[in-house]
């Protein structure tokens, strides 16, 4: 056969075709093979095929033959199966940090790593209640410095903003960036936040959203030490988002027996759950007295009550009074 400009990459471009074009319902024969290959503008033969087709299953490509008069090649299994990708798929078009676009261009790549027409599947659509989707496009720029940051060591500057009613960043500070140590990344009710620290100011740990930070800059200067041993983060975190943050106190609250899961959910399957023999059960947490917090009991009307102590109980009175000042 003679060999053509495209003949050393005959075996790539079999590679690309069974990837792309084959899955369980979706198989290729030789002839079939033959016929993509010179699309290409790659001849070949059957028997060469044959040869090729074994060389990448020796490379480690998952490939298998169905006989029969339908039958052919497939690829049989993937870095990611189907399913996994749509989850991640699902992931991408619900998360508030990624922007419509970012989730576009994401959405293709993980198109890319499973066959064409199984890619077809992975138009999906995932409706959430209330979620919007993030303004900042450089967020995971931001991030993959941040975490360049804490692996080697070394400070970052920063700015920091918020918006305005027409979109526009306002900036705290604009003549002077924020210089801080990165400690950790975490994620809280779909926002990634930075915590960070500071030896020269009086609460050294301090939380920065991270789709709020802009023009981050990995310096020169070593990371200020701090005792890793006293910080744990998942106490800074309890304390410091949520219904968690703030000054926190030990409360007993009642629910109603049909809300275990939310309560699993909300403080944690290690919750220690009391019956109280009419239909309800008791709870001892920590909390503070946040609108979070406050709010997540009033959204659950009768079916939760504060039992104590009366300081949150008048929390909740104060609260309920001064919204429904604005609406007599």
């Amino acid at each position: 056969m003679p060999r053509s400009s495209n003949q050393k990459l005959k075996v790539l471009y079999l590679h690309k075709i069974l990837s792309e074009r084959t899955d369980e319902n979706n198989l290729l024969n030789a002839n079939d093979l033959v016929e993509a290959l010179s699309a290409y503008g790659v001849p070949a033969d059957r028997k060469s095929i044959y040869d090729d087709i074994e060389a990448l299953q020796t490379l480690g490509l998952d490939i298998v033959l169905h006989r029969g008069p339908n039958g052919g090649y497939f690829v049989a299994s993937r870095d990611f199966e189907l399913p996994e990708l749509k989850l991640l798929v699902d992931a991408v078009q619900s998360s508030r940090l990624i922007t419509a676009r970012k989730s576009n261009e994401l959405i293709k790549k993980l198109s890319k790593l499973t066959s064409a027409e199984q890619a077809k599947k992975l138009n999906r659509q995932v409706h959430i209640g209330g979620r919007t989707k993030a303004l900042n496009e450089a967020v995971y720029y931001v991030i993959d410095r941040i975490h360049e940051a804490i692996n080697s060591g070394k400070k970052i500057s920063f700015k920091y903003f918020n918006y305005n009613i027409g979109k526009d960043r306002v900036y705290k500070r604009p003549d002077k960036p924020y210089v801080r140590t990165p400690v950790a990344m975490c994620w809280n009710d779909d926002n990634y936040y930075l915590i960070t620290y500071s030896p020269k100011h009086d609460s050294p740990f301090a939380t920065y959203r991270v789709d709020r930070m802009a023009d981050v800059q990995i310096l020169g200067e070593p990371a200020d030490k701090y005792d890793k041993k006293s910080f744990n983060i998942t106490d800074y975190v309890k304390e410091h988002f949520g219904m968690f943050s703030g000054e926190t106190i030990s409360a007993r609250v009642a629910f109603d027996e049909s809300l275990v899961s939310v309560v699993l959910d909300r403080f944690g399957s290690d919750t220690h759950m009391r019956a109280m023999g009419d239909g309800r059960f008791s709870i001892s947490a920590n909390v503070s007295a946040t609108p979070v917090f406050l709010g997540f009991i009033f959204q659950l009307g009768k079916k939760a009550e504060i039992l104590e102590p009366e300081s949150l109980k008048t929390a909740m009175r104060d609260m309920l009074k001064s919204a429904s000042e604005m609406y007599t």
